[in-house]
């Protein structure tokens, strides 16, 4: 994968590894990490040779949200650039959130404002224990706004509703209860735990994994009626009759490892 300046890629065993690199300011963002993120899960997105994806950071926070900086810039911003400027943010967010390939965050310290968005579009949070959560925003005068479809989908309405509202700090057992964090555990613990949910993820069917990602996406919400059972059953009949649906039941049956563990 190319050379990024704001972050630190590495691939190995079909897994890529996404390291927000700016410690010295706690991983905020700013125009170029934005840039850089968007560009770096496309990437990684694309490679047939990826079976899934980390998100981690370097330093003592996952990520502070903006850069002070890049928050001075946007002061003197206008509604137009202003506007240019959040769609940026919010295409990197969708760009994480569709990816085909399952996106792990390994979250080792504090994950304040826009680094809550980055963390609600992965697929699967890992915290540390001493990690925090806060969505700071009208403490500043702000909203949460660009990241909200994915906060709200990950710790639900009526959570949204007091942190949005209160800017209150919660710790990870409270992500956990949420539903924003699916597991907790001791920092020292924090990489054993995340390399074996990607080994997991490593292990499945590549295109089953791809499509029961989407099939999450597609059905969350929607009613049980005759157009959702008549979806439901062509996607499995598609998936039956995909070379690896034909394959993985094969192996199955026949007592053997699949190709794609081949």
């Amino acid at each position: 994968m190319d050379t990024y300046d704001t972050l630190d890629i590495s691939v190995a065993d079909s897994i890529a590894t996404i390291t927000l690199d700016r410690p010295e300011v706690r991983n905020a963002f700013n125009e170029n990490a934005i840039a850089d993120l968007t560009m770096a899960f496309d990437e990684a997105s694309q490679d047939a040779g990826v079976r899934a994806i980390v998100l981690a950071a370097n330093g003592a926070a996952f990520c502070a949200g903006a850069d002070l900086n890049w928050m001075k810039k946007m002061a003197g911003y206008s509604f137009e650039e202003n506007e240019a400027d959040a769609l940026r943010l919010a295409d990197m967010l969708r760009t994480i959130y569709f990816s085909p390939k399952p996106v792990v965050a390994k979250v080792q310290g504090d994950c304040y404002a826009g680094g809550m968005g980055l963390v609600a579009a992965c697929d699967i949070v890992v915290a540390a224990q001493g990690a925090n959560f806060c969505l700071s925003e009208v403490k500043l005068g702000l909203i949460p706004a660009t990241i909200s479809p994915y906060v709200i989908k990950a710790m639900g309405e009526q959570a949204a509703r007091r942190y949005f509202l209160t800017a209150e700090r919660f710790d990870a057992t409270q992500a956990l209860r949420l539903g924003l964090a699916h597991e907790v555990v001791p920092s020292e613990q924090l990489d054993a735990t995340v390399a074996g949910i990607v080994k997991s993820l490593a292990g499945n069917s590549p295109n089953a994994v791809r499509e029961a990602k989407k099939l999450v996406r597609d059905i969350a919400g929607v009613p049980i009626d005759d157009v959702l059972l008549a979806d439901t059953a062509g996607r499995i009949a598609t998936i039956r009759a995909s070379e690896e649906g034909r394959e993985g039941v094969a192996a199955f049956l026949e007592k053997r490892k699949p190709s794609w563990l081949s």
